[in-house]
């Protein structure tokens, strides 16, 4: 069986590069002209002007004060997803945003720098992991649930994210081989 950690690890890598390679909407802050952000060149932008860039290249913008990111803040998106998760019970899973995980470590880590630097306060981080330890728990506890049943992949899959699938699929294999074990008998 291949190391579910390593699979987990790749999945990640390389949906944070295509992550970072999406576009964005930003709204600019300062006017822009012929701006070179890496390999990438920023043509005339105006104050003001919503264009979108790549993630990478938006992020950079906000960073530096230069643009505003038009997203929702996600310190909120983990709020309601938290709230959704605790309103269903077990075995009831909600839907997440394919990319949520994605968001939830590059937000973690920005902030963790940002209370380094001193531009975020401690408590902030502090609340927004343990909401997220809280979140993952939880809808791990239901994958476990749901993975040793008879519930297949394809009939919660559309409220899975990429990587909760791959976590579904190597614990329903690890549940049947445990049971086939236990058991002695095909499951």
């Amino acid at each position: 069986m291949e190391n579910p950690d390593s699979v987990i690890k790749e999945l990640f890598e390389r949906r944070e590069r295509d992550f970072l390679l999406s576009t964005v909407r930003v709204t600019m802050r300062t006017s822009l002209e012929n701006i070179d952000v890496g390999d990438f060149t920023i043509g005339s932008v105006k104050e003001s002007e919503a264009v979108e860039f790549p993630r990478w290249v938006a992020e950079e913008l906000a960073e530096l004060n230069l643009a505003e990111m038009q997203e929702e803040p996600f310190e909120s998106e983990v709020s309601k997803a938290l709230t959704r998760e605790k309103m269903l019970g077990s075995p009831q899973l909600s839907s997440l945003n394919p990319d949520f995980y994605l968001k939830l470590r590059r937000r973690l880590e920005l902030i963790k720098e940002a209370v380094g630097a001193g531009k975020f306060r401690r408590e902030d981080y502090e609340r927004l992991r343990a909401n997220c330890y809280d979140l993952i728990g939880r809808r791990l506890s239901k994958l476990l649930a749901l993975s040793s049943s008879l519930s297949g992949l394809e009939t919660i899959g559309d409220k899975l994210t990429p990587e909760e699938k791959i976590f579904f699929s190597s614990s329903q294999t690890l549940s049947k081989e445990w049971k086939r074990a236990l058991l002695g008998e095909a499951v």
